[in-house]
């Protein structure tokens, strides 16, 4: 499929943020403005532009508006269609109402998980969230204990089940997942939630989208030393994005070296697992298993 045939799709708030910081610093620089400058103009600092031009916070639309004045920008349709950007950035994305059980870093996730064209994960321990059953996702917010799962367990697995549905939304990003063979043996949830876990994985794999591999035990833990996203959009001014998570936090890496190292693991991964065909097959042998 051509770019052009593609189905449109709709970048959400977070990467359009990051679109127009990014084209805020082009219009600076071709003034020869420096951030200190333009941080004065709009009654801030330095470090406040270079969080606009890095998508790091929301942006205001009389700061915007001042900004485009200083940079030069007079014509009054550019200067509209640009502030309208502006505020569709700040409209809440259909996660907002989750705000609340979500630390600020895992927003930023979610946010550019809906807008990326392309999802490469490699999961060490768990089956990716994107291919989670609800019982098994209820398995790992409970602490193995749903029974005993409260309102906010059962609104972050709600909103695990909501982020699964970027992968049948016309234009879904493409999806490849490679995992290690210990995540079909690991009994999350019980024997029957591991069943019904890997018969979902197989009707996932029928999806033209997404592509599913396993790495055999014998070359397991060779290649990456844990769990990672690449993230890859379309949009020119969005940087491809390696996400780490761990318990309390998690890391963002966009620089050149970092994301070299990352795509070459994830190569790596690819060529040690088995193919797409041969972990179907894997996947059936293990579920007629148990």
């Amino acid at each position: 499929m051509s770019d052009a045939d593609a189905p449109e799709r709709d970048s959400g708030p977070t990467a359009l943020r990051i679109v127009l910081g990014a084209q805020l610093r082009r219009l600076r620089e071709l003034v020869e403005i420096t951030r200190a400058d333009a941080g004065y103009s709009i009654r801030g600092s330095e470090s406040k532009i270079s969080r606009m031009e890095l998508g790091r916070v929301g942006l205001k639309e009389r700061d915007v508006a001042d900004l485009l004045t200083l940079y030069g920008m007079t014509d009054a349709d550019a200067r509209d269609k640009f502030l309208a950007m502006v505020r569709r950035s700040n409209e809440p994305g259909w996660w907002n109402r989750f705000t609340d059980l979500m630390p600020d870093w895992f927003q930023d996730f979610v946010g550019l998980e809906e807008a990326a064209m392309r999802i490469l994960t490699y999961e060490a321990q768990f089956v990716p969230g994107l291919f989670q059953t609800e019982a098994y996702a209820l398995a790992i917010a409970s602490h193995g204990r749903p029974e005993l799962a409260g309102p906010d367990v059962r609104r972050r697995v709600k909103l695990r089940m909501q982020r699964q549905k970027i992968m049948f939304r016309p234009g879904a990003p493409q999806l490849w997942a490679v995992i290690d063979e210990s995540v079909l043996h690991r009994p999350i949830g019980g024997r029957q939630v591991l069943i019904d876990q890997i018969d979902h994985l197989l009707a996932m794999t029928k999806e033209r989208t997404i592509t599913l591999q396993v790495v055999p035990y014998h070359l397991s833990g060779y290649q990456a030393e844990g769990s990672f996203t690449m993230l890859r959009f379309a949009e020119s001014d969005l940087p491809d994005v390696v996400y780490l998570e761990h318990l309390t936090n998690a890391l963002y890496l966009d620089k050149q070296e970092e994301l070299e190292t990352y795509g070459r693991a994830f190569d790596r991964l690819t060529v040690d697992a088995e193919t797409p065909d041969r972990s179907r097959q894997m996947l059936a042998k293990i579920r007629a298993a148990l």
